[in-house]
């Protein structure tokens, strides 16, 4: 079957520091499926303006400094009304100071998690892959962590 439809969004897998190593934010959704914050993008934004909106609405996060180096594209396949849909997710990578997160009605619950109970809790595959990559360039950036 031919791709009937393609669809674009953009994400961000959200850090904060901790003496520890960064802790990582997952976000449970309605399906019971644990993700990153990511959303469509909008008409006239490009993908990290799309990815900070998106990380706004769905955790009410507004102190974010996204790292301008680390950007991953995970592509998937599914089914929508009977069509097949390709679709991409750009995600950036962001740090916040905040403790508070205030979910929107997308999802049920979050944690912040150390980068091996994020790997471990992450539903999806292409998840898990994009906080491997996003952990390896922040310890690299790092060089060791600090806090």
């Amino acid at each position: 079957m031919a791709v009937e439809e393609i669809e674009h969004s953009a994400g961000g897998v959200v850090f904060k520091e901790s003496k520890s190593g960064p802790l990582y934010l997952v976000l449970i959704s309605k399906r019971r499926r644990w993700e990153f914050p990511k959303g469509h993008i909008e008409p006239g934004e490009d993908t990290k303006m799309a990815a900070i909106r998106e990380v706004k609405e769905e955790t009410g996060l507004s102190d974010l400094e996204v790292f301008d180096g680390f950007s991953f594209t995970v592509t998937y396949e599914f089914f929508k009304n009977g069509n097949k849909v390709k679709k991409d997710v750009v995600y950036y990578l962001m740090k916040t100071n905040s403790q508070t997160v205030k979910i929107s009605d997308e999802h049920i619950g979050y944690m912040w998690l150390s980068y091996e109970k994020a790997l471990n809790t992450l539903t999806h595959k292409n998840s898990k892959n994009l906080l491997r990559e996003a952990n390896s360039w922040l310890m690299a950036l790092y060089g060791s962590w600090r806090a």
